[in-house]
C-alpha cells in the first residue's frame, strides 16, 4: 500500500497523448488542473502519477503498464485512451478486448474498487487544423464508434464514463488548440477536469 499521510490521496492518470498533455506545459495537463480543483474543495492528492506517451495505442499502454511493474494501489484512476487506435484504423473488436482488459487493471491499481475508477471519452483531433483536409464527419463517426464501445464496457465493469466527446466538438476556438494544431491547449483540458471534478470528489470522499 501507498504511504502516504491520512488527509493526501492517490491518483494514477493512463493514456496517451492527452494525458500528458502533448505541446503544454505540465501543469496545463488535465488530471494536474484537475488536483488543483479538488484542492480547492480541500481534497488533497499527495501523489500523482501518470502513465502515458504520445502515439499510444491500447496495446501499448498495456506494455507501457507492464514495463512499470507498479506494485502499489491508488485511491483513484483516470483512463483516457483510444485516439491512436482510430487515426492508425485499427479495429473497435481489437479495441474493445483491449479496453476491457485496461479496465481490469485499472480496478486491479485501486485494490479491485471499480468505482474508484474514471474513464474519458476521446476527444474529437477532427477539429484542429491538422485535420483540415480530413473527411471530418467520418472521423467524428469513427471516434463516436470507439467511444460507444468504451462506455459500454465501462457499464459492464460499473466505471464512471465521462464524456469530453462534446466538449471538444463545442469549444473550437484557435485559444482551445496547442501550438502544434493537433493537440488541445491547457484551456481545453481545463473543461475537461471540470467535466471529470464532480466524479473525482465522489471517489475521493
Amino acid at each position: 500500500m501507498i504511504s502516504q499521510a491520512p488527509s493526501g490521496k492517490s491518483f494514477l492518470a493512463l493514456g496517451d497523448s492527452y494525458t500528458i498533455g502533448e505541446s503544454v506545459e505540465n501543469k496545463d495537463r488535465w488530471s494536474v488542473q484537475l488536483t488543483q480543483l479538488l484542492r480547492k474543495d480541500s481534497v488533497f492528492i499527495q501523489k500523482h502519477d501518470i502513465i502515458a506517451r504520445s502515439g499510444w495505442t491500447t496495446a501499448e499502454l498495456i506494455e507501457g503498464i507492464k514495463q512499470r511493474k507498479i506494485t502499489e494501489t491508488y485511491d483513484m484512476v483516470a483512463l483516457l485512451i483510444g485516439v491512436n487506435n482510430q487515426y492508425r484504423s485499427q479495429s473497435v473488436e481489437t479495441y474493445r478486448w483491449e479496453f476491457r482488459k485496461l479496465l481490469k487493471i485499472c480496478s486491479k491499481f485501486t485494490g479491485n474498487k471499480e468505482s474508484k475508477v474514471m474513464v474519458l471519452s476521446i476527444p474529437d483531433w477532427g477539429v484542429t487544423p491538422f485535420a483540415r483536409n480530413r473527411d471530418k464527419n467520418q472521423l467524428s463517426r469513427e471516434i463516436d464508434e470507439f467511444n460507444n464501445v468504451a462506455r459500454e464496457e465501462c457499464g459492464n465493469f460499473g466505471i464512471t464514463f465521462i464524456d469530453i466527446t462534446s466538449i471538444s466538438r463545442q469549444q473550437t476556438g484557435p485559444e482551445m488548440i496547442a501550438s502544434d494544431n493537433l493537440h488541445f491547449s491547457g484551456l481545453m483540458y481545463g473543461l475537461w477536469a471540470q467535466k471529470a471534478l464532480e466524479t473525482a470528489k465522489q471517489i475521493l470522499k
